[in-house]
Formats: structure tokens, sequence, C-alpha cells
């Protein structure tokens, strides 16, 4: 202390007290105490962090996110490749052209582009536990109603009702993972990516032989899946209530590394990710013609590979088991390609290997589809995990957790919106051809362009480095 201060002091009369609420020296020692009791469990919210005397709440809460992220992640997919198993027969008992089952097909990215958008709005207002809780109720409610639609557009309304929910919840998944795992990112997304390709793969396979099994009906065979999502709503409702990440936004690892001990530091840092230009940013665009282009691939796979394998003279239920087969291929992959893609510095030749792998299943498809049909299905699948690559390489160019955010929203929303026309081109020409083979060279023109923003995409810069340069 400086000796000015010590002189008031001698003219006081009664000692000063040992240090009050508004000393300097004692707000710096409260807010460091409440930093460091905030940062005793990484991986709680602020809001469980308040009950730290009991570990009990800690323990509990983590394992009902666990199950909620892998329950949630099962849910992701069902409503969409359940559909691609029966669509022929769906067209028949809906009596749709196959421009309609294009539009049909095209659903899933619109509404992914549309409430893609909405979905950090909302995480701010409600919390993100509410929303992918709204999300799985959602979800439950179009599988139940869609099957007993009379006509095309009541089955399209409520199948949109269902993507809604899934819109909502797959954008915020990698949100949820950064604001209750920051230490763990990479196996938490791992681990839901692993469960969103299983139930991807389980609702391929298991669609048309449930169907057989509970009398035939097309209608049966879709609104089982509701059972599923049913279970998803439940633990999520345990985290209504949280709205601590509405507060904030997600750190980052390295700011949770950090604690909330530095946060004007983070403050300072995260100030120029608001400002941030991504229109602006070739790496931004980059990403989001990736994403777009791979998201192209993944629906139309999904929505017209069963009926391409059917035109061949394969039976329904194998038609089912090879897509399967293309979407189970992302579950081990899905732990392999981030990992080995976080230590590379350029992500391009993953990028490109991926490519090659889809050139070569739509050239096998196209030349002897039926012949080496396994084939064609796991190389597919091998090249269908560009959406692991892409979601890693979103985390990896930003520097910071705000960045990630934006840049994840830019790059899904706008992508999901480049993937609209894919699906419904491929109805198109089914419809004005009667066969796969225009579709399927559509198809591997789409990996093209995609090899060439991937390979933009995955050089070593990261937004903030194009809006100092001026990129």
């Amino acid at each position: 202390m400086s000796d000015e201060p010590q002189t008031q002091i001698q003219h006081v009369q009664p000692p000063p007290p040992p240090q009050t609420a508004g000393s300097p020296e004692l707000t710096k020692s409260l807010e460091l105490t409440k930093s460091l009791e905030l940062t005793k469990s990484p991986g709680r919210t602020a809001s469980a962090s308040a009950d730290s005397s009991d570990p009990r709440t800690g323990v509990w809460l983590t394992r009902l996110l666990v199950v909620g992220l892998v329950l949630a992640a099962l849910n992701l997919r069902p409503a969409i490749t359940s559909l691609g198993a029966l669509l022929e027969e769906v067209r028949d008992g809906l009596h749709m052209s196959g421009s309609v089952a294009g539009v049909l097909t095209s659903v899933p990215p619109f509404c992914f582009a549309v409430f893609g958008f909405a979905a950090p709005r909302l995480a701010r207002r409600f919390g993100p536990g509410a929303v992918v809780c709204a999300g799985m109720v959602a979800i439950t409610a179009g599988l139940l109603i869609r099957p007993f639609a009379g006509d095309t557009v009541g089955f399209l309304a409520a199948s949109a009702v269902a993507l809604m929910g899934i819109a909502v919840s797959n954008v915020l998944m990698p949100v949820i993972v950064k604001r209750y795992f920051p230490d763990r990112v990479g196996t938490m997304t791992g681990l839901y990516s692993m469960a969103l390709a299983l139930g991807t793969a389980v609702a391929a396979a298991a669609t048309v032989p449930m169907t057989e099994a509970l009398g035939g009906s097309w209608r049966t065979g879709l609104g089982v899946w509701a059972v599923l999502a049913a279970l998803a709503v439940l633990p999520w409702l345990g985290l209504v209530r949280d709205r601590s990440a509405a507060a904030s936004p997600s750190p980052s690892p390295s700011d949770a590394a950090q604690g909330p001990a530095s946060a004007p530091a983070r403050t300072r840092t995260r100030a120029p990710a608001s400002r941030l230009r991504l229109g602006r940013s070739r790496t931004a665009w980059a990403l989001a013609c990736f994403f777009g282009l791979q998201a192209t691939g993944a629906y139309i796979t999904m929505g017209w590979m069963p009926q391409i394998y059917r035109d061949a003279g394969i039976s329904a239920g194998t038609a089912g088991l090879l897509l399967a087969v293309t979407m189970v291929m992302g579950v081990p992959l899905a732990f392999v390609i981030p990992r080995t893609a976080a230590r590379m510095k350029n992500q391009g030749p993953i990028v490109i290997a991926l490519g090659i792998c889809g050139l070569s299943a739509f050239a096998g498809l196209y030349l002897a589809p039926a012949e080496g049909a396994w084939v064609w299905a796991v190389l597919l699948g091998i090249s269908n995990c560009s959406f692991p690559l892409a979601l890693t390489m979103i985390g990896m160019r930003s520097r910071t957790g705000a960045g990630v955010v934006r840049l994840s929203a830019f790059a899904q929303s706008t992508g999901y919106l480049i993937s609209i026309p894919g699906p419904l081109l491929v109805g198109v020409l089914y419809q004005h051809t009667g066969g796969p083979e225009l579709p399927i060279a559509l198809m591997a023109t789409f990996l093209l362009p995609q090899m060439v923003a991937g390979v933009v995409a995955g050089r070593d810069r990261t937004i903030e480095d194009e809006a100092r340069m001026g990129d």
C-alpha cells in the first residue's frame, strides 16, 4: 500500500477492518475462489456446479447426459433411412410420382437448413437441454402421425415435424458436447457420431424385416420407430430446467483448460469472433460447400440407394442390408477419421482419399450394380465418412469456442441449403429416364466439386486469420 493511504488511516480513530467487500484484494480473492470451485468438475454445467458440495450430483448429471446424447444421436437418422428402405411401397401407397418422391427426399436438408438457423437462438433463450428435449418430442410426434397420413401432403407435413426435431438436435449436439464436456470433446463427439451411424444403419437394415414381421404394412414399419424416439425424451426431461448454457457461449477446450479465472481474457478473445464476416471467408465458404455436397451425397444415398439396388434385381430386404452396410461404416470410422485429421495440419489428403472411394463405388454401381453390390456398399460407406471429417474441420478452422459455434452454424445451415436440389434432381431423372444410370452419374459428378471444396477447407488456416488478412 502507498504512504498516502496509511497517513489517512492514522487520522481515523477506529482501526480499518481487515478487508471489506469493496476491497480490490478481497474481490480478486473471492473471484478466484469462485472460479476454482466452478472448474473442479469441467464436465458439469454452471448450475450443476452450484451443488458441488454433493459429488453425486455431478456423477448423476454426467451419466444422464451421456445416455441422453447416445439416445438422441440414435434418433437423428431413422426417420430418413427407414423411409428409404420402404420408398417404393410408400410411393405406391400414396400414389407418388418420381418427382414428388424427389421432393420428399429433399425435405430433410431443407428442414435442417431452415430450423438449423433457429437452433442457436432457441438454445440461448430456453437452454440447449430444453430444445433437444422438444426436438425428441417432435420426432416422436412426427413418426407417430406420418404413417397414418392419407395423402402426400399430410405425409410431407408429418415428416417435416419429425425433421424439425432432428434439425435442432443435430445442430445442438456439438454445442452440448462443448458445453458439458469441454475436456472430452473428441471422445464425446466420437461417441455420438458412432451412435448416429449405428441408428442410421439399424433403421436401414431392420425396417423391412420388422415390416414383414408386423404384418407387411409399410405404415407399421415406419411408425414403429416412434418408440425409440419416445425413449430418447426421458433423459432430456431431467435437463429441461438447465438454462446455464443459454447465458454464456460454449467454451472451447482451451478455455476450459484456462478456467473461468481467465474469463476477462476469454471475453477479449471472443469479441473479435462476434465481428467476423464469415460470408467473406474463403475457408467458411469452402467448409459450407464441402458440408453441403457431402450432405447431398448422404441424403441421396439414404433416400435412393435401396431403390437403385432394387432396380438392379436385388430384393428389398437385401437392398436394406446393403444400405445398412454403407451406414455402419461410419461407426468405426467416426473415431478413426477425426483423430487422424486432428493430427494433420492439412486435411486435403483425407478428402481426396474419401472422394476416390466414392468415385470407385459409383463406377461399380454403373457398370455392375448387382455383381459387386457389397463391395460398392463398403466403398460408398467409406466415402460417406466425409461427415465426421467436416465436423472435425469446423472445430479446427477457428481459434475460439465462439468462433466454432458461428462457423458451425454457418457451414451446416448454408451447407444444407446447398444440398436441397440434389435429391430432387435424382427424383426428376428417375421420373424421366426410368433407370438409375443418370442418377448414379449425377452422384459421381457431385463428388468432384466436393473434393475441391474439401481441399480448400482443409488448409491450415483459421477464420480469424482470414479476417486479419482481409481474405
